[in-house]
């Protein structure tokens, strides 16, 4: 009975942890010492913030449960993901289209074979479906000049890619592919960020998807200095006029013209922007309710679990406690800054032009992080004129902004994959 006893104390995750401790420090391996409690601990740091302070929950709560799964004081053999599986033995790292299918099936555990999903790009073009179904391209239809305010407001992405350059050049290990997935932070879309990463940089996946969630939900924070700072209290109190009406017609021709140009374009994209059309497309048409439905619901809140627990998974303390993950984050902010000066910038050019008939807040909604950024230019605006209603206004700039971090990323991954 004493030995059963025994035997199971050895077995419990605390016994487990110390062995590990006691092993990585007799070996002089630190990271490994602190790096699991650490890594628990910031995982219940996110949780916090997505439960409490609601950043962003849909994603950033199972992507750090994930972090706590994949942390958790395990046997290999009794581990839900293994990092290791995805990395070519010979490279010594994680290499794009590197799939061990024969480990990752017959050893793997629950989150190898869901992370599958990332690896093979499924997850990110599936939620672009959902998010097509969700979103009205009225506003952008009825005011194409928007789009060119969602084209200004990925300044930021091109911005964060020249200084990760710098960073890397400086000794932080960044690489013109680690440059472009980190970038892409700045067009505020994380399935993008994800997208982009898995490719180019699969390493700098949790460090990236943080980030980028984590500052998706800061808009109404980073936002509003910058807004009051490149406007004047005369352009911010300007009432712009009622959009047109927007026929039925040309809400079903918008997703399938977009699709072509942009495959004619920028094919890489296609899989983000075709995905998010399809949505649009089978919405609009009126005669899928029943798949428009699934698409914005069940599917989608599926494929945000397994998108989120898998890429939250991949945050171990070998690939997250590192100089670089401070560089992202540093980088993801100063990313989100430069695309709203981007899209302020235009739209205070616009302002002068159209001799004050464009809100230049409108702006900054060029980041793709819908309805939240078309949300804080009402807010802004309506502190200076309370009549002022630049909702809809700006919900052009910021659909605008989805097509544009997606072309963007097309355009990292015609270059750089």
């Amino acid at each position: 009975m004493l030995e059963s006893l025994i035997s199971f104390l050895g077995e419990t995750g605390i016994a487990k942890m110390i062995n590990q401790m006691s092993t990585a420090a007799a070996g002089g391996d630190w990271l490994q010492v602190i790096g699991t409690p650490l890594m628990i601990a910031i995982a219940c740091v996110l949780l916090y913030l997505a439960i409490v302070k609601k950043f962003e929950p849909l994603l950033l709560l199972p992507i750090a449960f994930g972090m706590l799964l994949t942390n958790l004081p395990m046997e290999l053999g009794q581990k839900l993901m293994h990092p290791q599986f995805f990395v070519d033995e010979n490279a010594g790292e994680f290499i794009n289209g590197h799939l061990n299918i024969q480990k990752i099936t017959g050893e793997g555990g629950l989150l190898d074979l869901l992370y599958l999903g990332v690896k093979l790009g499924i997850y990110p073009p599936l939620i672009f479906l959902g998010i097509g179904v969700m979103t009205d391209f009225g506003p952008l239809i009825a005011n194409p000049k928007s789009l060119l305010l969602g084209a200004a407001a990925q300044f930021g992405v091109f911005a964060a890619f020249l200084l990760a350059l710098i960073l890397g050049a400086l000794g932080l290990g960044f690489g013109v592919r680690e440059a472009a997935a980190i970038g892409i932070i700045g067009g505020a879309d994380g399935p993008t960020a994800i997208y982009v990463t898995k490719t180019l940089a699969p390493k700098l996946l949790p460090a990236i998807a943080i980030a980028a969630y984590s500052y998706m939900a800061l808009i109404p924070v980073i936002q509003p200095p910058i807004m009051r700072l490149m406007t004047t209290k005369e352009s911010r109190s300007v009432v712009m006029e009622q959009l047109r009406p927007v026929s039925k017609t040309e809400k079903i021709l918008f997703p399938i013209i977009v699709t072509l140009v942009v495959a004619l374009i920028v094919p890489d994209a296609v899989s983000l922007v075709g995905m998010l059309m399809l949505g649009n497309l089978v919405k609009e048409s009126g005669v899928a309710d029943r798949l428009a439905k699934t698409m914005e619901n069940e599917l989608m809140n599926i494929v945000t679990i397994f998108l989120g627990v898998t890429v939250g998974s991949t945050a171990t303390a070998d690939t997250f406690l590192n100089p670089q993950t401070l560089g992202i984050i540093l980088l993801g902010l100063l990313a989100f800054c430069f695309s709203t000066f981007g899209g302020l910038l235009l739209g205070n050019i616009m302002y002068k032009l159209t001799g004050g008939k464009v809100n230049p807040l409108i702006g900054s909604a060029g980041v793709s992080a819908v309805p939240m950024a078309a949300r804080v230019s009402q807010v802004e605006g309506q502190k200076e004129n309370p009549s002022n209603f630049l909702l809809m206004h700006a919900m052009g700039p910021n659909v605008a902004g989805v097509i544009g971090s997606a072309v963007a990323a097309g355009v990292f991954l015609a270059m750089f994959k």
